[in-house]
């Protein structure tokens, strides 16, 4: 069968956001555990505090923006979105009280709940089905290129510049993608809908009741609670505190994963759009669980630089995968509220993951915090298992 789909052209505005974004977000990656050690003294379980109030704070914004999108436009709620995690990392670097530390990490969580939110709604309305996927890879790989990039220098910066540099950088990258948003994305790419569908709790009861949809939240939830419990705050302090790596080091390992992500994107991207999104996501949530459960056994520098690419890569290859499925199953006017419920239930994910991993951490050691995460994966992949076998 010929695709007589018309061909997709990717919004560069928003792609060229996306990586600019996502690289002041990949410089604070490595550095963030460091910093909260170095200047308030923090536990495991303060460290996983950074994501549970991020994402508590984009718990309240997701779902709100999905409404408003559609009545604002996608535009204004990108920009705005950008320019209040600018405002919040530099109030970041000026307090001295872990509350209050705290309180601006969740205001930039809403900034970041109303770009990404509208920025992938945009992407996911443009092309049919058949390339949806890959659609969700493209944008998932100009925020990658990002993150590898950030990641990457996050660690020599905060070790060659001063605490203070990671925060200061990123609020400038934040800054300039306002910016291209603004100029770069055409009214047409980022116009709202008429909200007449989209209003109303009817909508999201049509959502949530669209087949797959609530398996993928819970699939997103999961695979969000590992990303922030697991691989961005716990894994560095694992480098570091189990390897033995200096802070440049864990930069450098901590970027081969991204790397593998990157790496992996477009390939579960586009074999799910041939072969089916649950067939792919199922074997990769399973080796994603195997290679959790294997980190327990590594210190060695390159046996862990080869694992953080090999769990990059299987987090890229299952990435795109839930938001393409939801995205597959509402029509185009739900579409702004499919993504922010789906991001919803990824900001649960994001709250209790965390919360939970960093307790068992300082409880039990970290070892136990992977075992945990690894059972989660497994889980997940069971039911997601029994749901592509059902007629």
């Amino acid at each position: 069968m010929t695709d007589t789909a018309p061909r997709w052209r990717a919004p560069l505005g928003v792609l060229a956001a996306a990586f600019l974004f996502n690289l002041g977000q990949g410089v604070l990656r490595p550095a963030m555990p460091l910093y909260l050690q170095q200047v308030f003294a923090a536990r495991y379980a303060m460290v996983t505090l950074i994501p549970v109030v991020f994402g508590a704070g984009k718990w309240v914004a997701s779902l709100p923006t999905g409404y408003l999108m559609e009545r604002l436009g996608r535009r204004p709620l990108m920009a705005g979105g950008l320019v209040v995690i600018a405002l919040a990392d530099m109030a970041s670097i000026m307090v001295a009280r872990f509350a209050v530390f705290l309180a601006l990490r969740a205001v930039a969580g809403l900034g970041w709940a109303m770009f990404a939110t509208a920025a992938t709604t945009t992407i996911v309305d443009g092309p049919a089905a058949s390339r949806r996927a890959r659609a969700v890879s493209v944008l998932m790989m100009s925020e990658t290129l990002g993150l590898l990039t950030g990641t990457a220098a996050g660690g020599w910066l905060y070790q060659d510049l001063g605490t203070a540099s990671p925060f200061t950088f990123e609020a400038a990258c934040m800054l300039v993608a306002a910016l291209t948003v603004t100029r770069w994305t055409s009214p047409s790419e980022a116009a709202p809908v008429s909200p007449a569908i989209t209003s109303g709790r009817a909508a999201l009861r049509t959502v949530v009741g669209s087949p797959g949809v609530l398996l993928m939240g819970v699939a997103s939830a999961a695979l969000v609670a590992i990303q922030t419990g697991l691989i961005v705050f716990l894994v560095p302090l694992y480098l570091a505190n189990r390897g033995h790596l200096a802070p440049g080091a864990v930069g450098i390992v901590v970027s081969l994963g991204v790397a593998g992500r990157l790496a992996a994107l477009w390939l579960g991207g586009g074999v799910s759009d041939r072969a089916g999104r649950l067939r792919v996501l199922v074997p990769g949530l399973l080796a994603y669980a195997a290679l959790l459960g294997g980190l327990t056994l590594l210190t060695e520098p390159i046996a862990l630089a080869a694992w953080s690419l090999a769990a990059g890569g299987v987090a890229g290859l299952v990435a795109p995968l839930p938001t393409a499925l939801v995205a597959d199953g509402v029509p185009s006017a739900l579409r702004g509220v499919a993504i922010g419920w789906l991001r919803t239930l990824g900001d649960v994910g994001q709250v209790l993951g965390p919360l939970s991993t960093g307790a068992l951490a300082d409880a039990a050691g970290l070892p136990s915090a992977f075992m945990a995460g690894a059972a989660l994966l497994g889980v997940v992949a069971w039911r997601c298992g029994r749901q592509a076998g059902a007629p």
